[in-house]
C-alpha cells in the first residue's frame, strides 16, 4: 500500500488554518506554481440550485486544493457544497438521500486498465465515497487505446495515473492505492474495509483468491469482460456458499495459476467467458495470441461501457436495491443490429373540428330535450348516466359502471345528473313542454330525476337554451381581468335560483392560494397509482381514439412542450418514481398556471351532502357556467381529489398515502372561499377571459334512448 499521497491525492489547505495559510504563501512565491481562483462562480452556481441549498451549505469555508503534479493550486467550495454542486445533475436518477448513502461504500479495484473505467464512472457518479486501486503496472503507450490516460502519463503507474484523475475530478474522494499490484498474500489486507471489489486484473491466481476471500468475508464480487458487454456477478453477501466463477472453472488450485502465459491462461479463460458466447472477432484473435498478435484485443469503447456497466451495479449494492447473482451480456453492435424506427408521434389535425356546434339539433320537442340532457357536462366526460324518453317524459338514471375513484358515493355523477336536468328544463321550457320535475333518492341504476312532459315556459329558461347548446369547457390561459359587480351578482343569482350558494372569489392573493391547492390535488392525482390510471384513462388521442367520451387532448390546450411531457407523465413507472421521492411538484404547475390567469374562482356550495343535494348542486353549477358564457366568460371546471370525500375514511379509501393531506387542503379550501359549516362542495369553476376553445367534446348516443309509446 502507497501512503505518499501528494503523489496522487489533492493536498487540501484551510487560509484560516494558520499552518494551511504559510503552506499557501510559500506556494505564492513559487513562479512555477499556478493559482486558479473561481470560486465566485461556484458560489453563483451554487446559489441557482433548486432548491436553493440551506444556509450552511451555502456559507461553508472553501478551500485551496495543491495539485503537485501539475503544479497548480485550485480554489474550490467546501466539502458538503462542492459535492452539492458537482452531483447535482444526478438527481432524480440518484435523489439526494441515495447519494448521500452511496458516499459511505468503498469500493476496491483490482486492475486499472478496464479498472480505470470504473473508478472513472463511480466517481463522475458520485457511487461511493471511497476507492482502492491496486496495479503494479506502468502505463504504456499501447495502453492508451483503452486506458483514459494521457501520454504526460507514460511510465507513471496505472493506479497513479487512475487516482490523479479521481483527484482532478473530485478531491474529497478518499483514494487509497497499492502501486505493488495484489498477490495472493495480500488479498485480505485489501479487502479490510472494502464494501465491494471490483475484478479488472489479468492474474488468473488473483482472481480466484479474490474471491475466496471475498466469500469469506462475505463481499460481492463485480467484474466486466470487454467483449460483448459482458459483466459478472457475485453475490457472496448474499449467497455465502456461491462457487466462485458461478462454478465454472471447479475448484481450481491456486498455485498451479501463478504465472500462466497469455496462452496458457486461454483454456481457463474460455470456461470463464463461456466460449460458445464470444463475439466472432474476439473468438478469432485468441487463435491467434503469440502468433500474430501479442494477447487478446480490448477496445476503449467496449472498456467504457464496462465502466457504466460495474457502475450501475455498484449503485444497486450499495441502495440495497435488488441484484441477483449471475452475468448478462449489453452487446452493442447486437442492439445496432437491430435498429427500428421509433413510434410515430400521433398525429393530430391541424384546425380544429367543432363537431358539437355542427351537429343538427331535431324540430322534434322529446328530441330536442334528450339532445340538450346529453349536452351535459361530466367528469372526464365519462357520461355517468342512462337517459329515456318518451311522449310522456324523461328520466334520467345514474350508470355505475362508468363511476370512477374520486366519485365517491357517486357524488360526483350525481353532479352530472343535476347539470342533465337542468338542460333538459331548458329545452323543455323553449319547445312549451316544461312539467312537473322529481328528485328521487334512488339507488344507483334507478331513476335520479324524472320529469313529466307538460305545456309549460319558463322566461329565463327559454332565454338561456341557445347558451346552452353553446356551453363548453375552455381550458385556455387567459387574461386576469376583474369581475364587475353586475356580473358578479348575476352569477351569484344564477347558483342561488338552484337553491345553492355561489362562493366567487376575486381576490388576487385568494386565487394563488386556490391555485396551489388544486395544484397540489393535481400531484397527489398523479402520484396515487388507481387516480392515476383513471385520470390517464379518459384522454383521448384522436384519430386514434374515438372522442365520444374521455378527454380529447386537444381540449386540454396543451402547447408542444407540455404535450410531450404527457408522454412522460403517463407512465405508472415514472409515477412510482416520483411517489418514491415524494417529488413531482411541477405536476400541478398548469392547474397553478391557469388559476392564477383566472378572473375569479367559483365555488358551488350546498346545503348538505345527500344525493338531492348534489343533483341540485349540479343544476346551479350548469346554470352558473351557462350565465358565465353569456357574459363573455370562459369556463374551466376542475375536481380537486378530495371534491367529493366528506368523511375522513373516504379521503383515506382514496388514497391511503395522502390522505392527510387531502384533508387538510379540503379545510384550506373551504376556508378560503367562505365555505360555511354543514355546505359540500358541488364544483369549483375557474372563470377568465380567453379566447374559445380549440375543439368540443362529443357525447355518446347509446346511453340515450327514445321509447316509443
Amino acid at each position: 500500500m502507497n501512503e505518499t499521497h501528494g503523489e496522487y491525492t489533492a493536498l487540501l489547505l484551510d487560509e484560516g488554518h494558520s499552518g494551511d495559510a504559510a503552506v499557501l504563501d510559500r506556494l505564492r512565491r513559487d513562479p512555477a506554481v499556478a493559482f486558479v481562483d473561481r470560486l465566485d462562480h461556484q458560489r453563483d452556481a451554487l446559489r441557482s440550485l433548486v432548491p436553493m441549498p440551506a444556509a450552511g451549505v451555502l456559507d461553508e469555508s472553501p478551500v485551496w486544493a495543491y495539485y503537485s503534479w501539475r503544479r497548480t493550486v485550485v480554489r474550490l467550495l467546501g466539502r458538503t457544497s462542492f459535492r452539492r454542486l458537482r452531483l447535482d445533475r444526478n438527481r432524480n436518477k440518484i435523489t439526494a438521500h441515495e447519494q448521500e448513502r452511496l458516499e459511505d461504500v468503498t469500493v476496491g479495484i483490482v486492475g486499472l486498465s478496464v479498472g480505470h473505467a470504473v473508478a472513472l464512472a463511480l466517481t463522475l457518479e458520485g457511487a461511493c465515497g471511497g476507492l482502492r486501486l491496486a496495479d503494479f503496472d506502468t502505463l504504456e503507450l499501447s495502453n492508451l487505446n483503452r486506458v483514459p490516460g494521457s501520454v504526460l502519463d507514460l511510465g507513471v503507474n496505472k493506479a497513479v495515473v487512475a487516482a490523479r484523475r479521481i483527484a482532478e475530478i473530485d478531491p474529497y474522494v478518499t483514494v487509497t492505492l497499492w502501486e505493488d499490484g495484489l498477490g495472493v498474500e495480500s488479498v485480505a489486507e485489501f479487502l479490510d474495509g472494502t464494501d465491494v471489489v471490483i475484478d479488472e486484473c489479468d492474474s488468473l491466481d488473483v482472481k480466484v483468491s479474490l474471491r475466496r476471500e471475498a466469500r469469506r468475508r462475505g463481499l460481492p464480487v463485480l467484474m466486466a469482460t470487454s467483449d460483448r458487454g459482458l459483466l459478472d456477478v457475485e453475490r457472496f453477501d448474499l449467497e455465502p456458499d456461491r462457487p466462485v466463477f458461478h462454478g465454472v472453472i471447479g475448484d481450481v488450485d491456486v498455485e498451479s495459476l501463478a504465472g500462466l502465459g497469455s496462452r496458457d491462461k486461454i483454456p481457463l479463460v474460455l470456461r470463464i467467458l463461456d466460449a460458445g458466447q464470444l463475439s466472432a472477432t474476439m473468438a478469432a484473435s485468441l487463435v491467434e495470441v503469440d502468433e500474430t498478435i501479442s494477447t487478446w484485443p480490448q477496445l476503449g469503447g467496449e472498456v467504457l461501457l464496462g465502466g457504466a456497466e460495474v457502475a450501475a451495479a455498484v449503485r444497486r449494492i450499495g441502495l440495497g436495491q435488488p441484484l441477483a447473482s449471475g452475468r448478462c451480456r449489453m452487446d452493442l453492435d447486437q442492439h445496432l443490429d437491430a435498429l427500428t424506427d421509433p413510434p410515430r408521434p400521433r398525429d393530430l389535425p391541424k384546425e380544429p373540428v367543432d363537431r358539437a356546434a355542427a351537429a343538427a339539433v331535431s324540430h322534434d320537442a322529446v328530441d330536442a330535450v334528450v339532445h340538450a340532457a346529453a349536452r351535459a357536462p361530466s367528469g372526464g366526460n365519462v357520461q355517468p348516466w342512462t337517459i329515456a324518453a318518451d311522449g310522456e317524459g324523461l328520466t334520467i338514471s345514474l350508470a355505475p359502471e362508468h363511476s370512477t375513484a374520486m366519485d365517491v358515493g357517486y357524488r360526483g355523477s350525481y353532479v352530472a345528473v343535476g347539470a342533465a336536468l337542468h338542460n333538459a328544463r331548458i329545452a323543455a321550457s323553449a319547445a312549451g313542454r316544461l312539467g312537473t320535475v322529481t328528485i328521487h333518492d334512488g339507488d344507483p341504476g334507478l331513476p335520479v330525476a324524472t320529469m313529466t312532459f307538460g305545456s309549460g315556459n319558463d322566461r329565463e329558461l327559454t332565454d338561456r337554451y341557445e347558451h346552452m347548446l353553446d356551453r363548453t369547457t375552455n381550458r385556455r390561459p387567459g387574461v386576469p381581468r376583474p369581475l364587475d359587480d353586475t356580473q358578479a351578482r348575476l352569477l351569484s343569482e344564477a347558483a342561488s335560483r338552484e337553491g345553492a350558494r355561489l362562493c366567487l372569489v376575486t381576490d388576487r392573493d385568494d386565487i394563488a392560494t386556490i391555485g396551489a391547492i388544486l395544484a397540489e390535488s393535481d400531484r397527489i392525482r398523479f402520484l396515487t397509482p388507481t387516480l392515476h390510471r383513471e385520470m390517464i384513462g379518459e384522454l383521448r388521442w384522436p384519430p386514434l381514439d374515438s372522442v365520444e367520451t374521455g378527454i380529447d387532448i386537444r381540449a386540454l390546450e396543451l402547447d408542444s412542450a407540455e404535450l410531450s411531457t404527457l408522454a412522460l407523465l403517463r407512465r405508472p413507472d415514472v409515477m412510482e418514481r416520483l411517489g418514491a421521492q415524494d417529488g413531482g411538484q411541477a405536476l400541478g404547475k398548469s392547474t397553478a398556471d391557469r388559476v392564477s390567469s383566472s378572473s375569479a374562482v367559483a365555488v358551488v356550495a350546498i346545503p348538505g351532502s345527500t344525493p338531492r343535494d348534489y343533483v341540485r348542486g349540479g343544476e346551479a353549477t350548469e346554470s352558473v357556467w351557462i350565465h358565465a358564457q353569456t357574459l363573455g366568460l370562459a369556463v374551466q371546471p376542475i375536481s380537486p381529489v378530495f371534491l367529493y370525500g366528506v368523511e375522513s375514511a373516504e379521503l383515506e379509501q382514496l388514497s391511503p398515502r395522502y390522505a392527510a393531506p387531502l384533508e387538510r387542503l379540503r379545510e384550506e379550501l373551504f376556508d378560503v372561499v367562505g365555505a360555511k359549516g354543514g355546505e359540500a362542495l358541488a364544483m369549483v369553476l375557474r372563470l377568465s377571459h380567453a379566447p374559445g376553445p380549440s375543439v368540443r367534446s362529443e357525447r355518446l348516443a347509446d346511453r340515450v334512448r327514445r321509447r316509443i309509446s
